[in-house]
């Protein structure tokens, strides 16, 4: 299943909470969970998308994120119903 954690901007980022969600999302990248991520250009916060078996384990995976363990940011989770030329943009 396809998961997506929505963060929301707490507290202001500093060089080693960075570092530290960059080495997160690496792990999670070498795992093969992770689909793509960023920060928003126009809105307080970003997204990672992830793979994973359950709603437990991208839950799991969501508060392990440094930004989120550390309290940096706040997030909600989401189940994504992936649209794409496997199951004719959803019509499937």
């Amino acid at each position: 299943m396809t998961y997506l954690y929505l963060m929301q901007d707490q507290k202001p980022l500093n060089e080693t909470i960075i570092l530290n969600h960059v080495h997160h999302l690496r792990q999670l990248k070498q795992a093969g969970k992770l689909v793509l991520c960023g920060p928003f250009s126009d809105h307080p916060g970003g997204l990672v998308v992830i793979h994973a078996s359950s709603k437990e384990e991208a839950l799991q995976i969501a508060k392990s994120d440094p930004f989120i363990r550390d309290q940096y940011k706040t997030f909600d989770l989401y189940t994504l119903d992936v649209a794409d030329e496997n199951n004719d943009f959803g019509l499937r």
